[in-house]
């Protein structure tokens, strides 16, 4: 295993055994998470999931023994798990993933020995799935993906190196370009989203440091706009009350015209529970009721009409396989 990735797991078991930072929720602040019970097929962190017809599915990721190939869907109207066919490439974790043209995309991870760039294509009508052309970009694992307009996107990461370059694949040439890159920080573990047809990448970790700078890309435009740093380092007041939305390996979706971010671990190893809240009009976060299983890094995401769910992840000692609906104006309910 890469040295550097052997010291991230050391400081996050290390840290995690002794300190789990969770918040003690505030009625008054908004928000509800619903427990939906657990997703059939093993627990697992470093999963990835892309959504198909809104219909969410999760594959791969590290049980804490073995990195998996399985895939599963799930049927949030009625709450229930479906295997499908399972993903033929190496089985890995910290890949990504991503859904354009009608088909789900899986590329890059880490198998515990090697890096990788490989990219498979699966077909919800046929279920089945089929080997595309290698990611141009280097073997990598902890970068982020996202679709915009039938092209899917992926950027930052891992690859011996902290990364911040960013590509483009067109699932009808089966081809990959690059494309300009943002201007801040190089990164691993941070998180990506989509809004109103442009890209958004914050958070993440950077030679031991939780990044702080915030970047949307417009690719209609070409190019990356630099936000709002998500730590009070303004004069303004509308920062004030930011303490822990830098983070890494947590997860996000979007819900309307918010995006949400949760779980995850500090810098310092620290699992963190604290739930926010971006709004993309004025460029603002609010903190919401804290994820109210236990605190977790690693876990997965996405977004479907019902709402924004997060799923699996590990603490310091074993992983989980829960999955939990977020409902953000609903009052805070500690019975469900």
């Amino acid at each position: 295993m890469n040295t550097k990735r052997i010291l991230l797991y050391l400081g996050i078991i290390s840290f995690g055994l002794i300190s789990c930072h969770t918040k003690k929720n505030n009625p008054s602040v908004l928000g509800n998470w619903v427990y939906m019970y657990e997703m059939d097929g093993v627990a697992r962190s470093e999963a990835v999931t892309f959504v198909i017809n809104d219909t969410g599915y999760i594959a791969t990721g590290y049980d804490g023994t073995n990195r998996l190939n399985d895939l599963w869907q799930y049927d949030a109207v009625n709450n229930t798990w479906a295997q499908k066919d399972t993903f033929p490439g190496t089985p890995r974790s910290s890949a990504v993933a991503f859904a354009a043209a009608g088909k789900g995309y899986i590329a890059t991870g880490f198998d515990g020995v090697n890096m990788l760039k490989d990219v498979w294509a699966y077909d919800p009508a046929s279920d089945s799935w089929s080997q595309k052309n290698d990611f141009t970009g280097s073997a990598r694992y902890d970068a982020v993906a996202f679709s915009i307009a039938d092209k899917g996107y992926i950027s930052t990461g891992f690859d011996g190196n902290y990364l911040k370059d960013t590509w483009e694949y067109d699932p009808t040439s089966d081809t990959w370009s690059s494309i300009p890159t943002f201007g801040g920080s190089k990164r691993l573990g941070a998180v990506a989203f989509v809004h109103d047809n442009k890209g958004y990448i914050v958070t993440g970790l950077n030679n031991g440091s939780a990044i702080n700078d915030f970047w949307s890309f417009d690719p209609s435009a070409g190019k990356w706009t630099q936000l709002r740093p998500i730590t009070n380092v303004s004069t303004e007041s509308y920062d004030d009350n930011y303490t822990d939305i830098v983070r890494s390996n947590s997860a996000a979706f979007i819900i309307g015209d918010k995006a949400y971010i949760s779980t995850g671990q500090s810098a310092t190893g620290a699992l963190l529970s604290s739930t926010w809240e971006y709004d993309f009009a004025t460029d603002t976060w609010v903190t919401k009721t804290a994820f109210e299983k236990a605190a977790r890094t690693g876990a997965a995401s996405f977004t479907l009409s019902q709402g924004g769910f997060i799923l699996t992840g590990r603490s310091s000692t074993f992983a989980f396989d829960d999955i939990n609906q977020f409902k953000p104006i609903d009052p805070y309910n500690a019975n469900d």
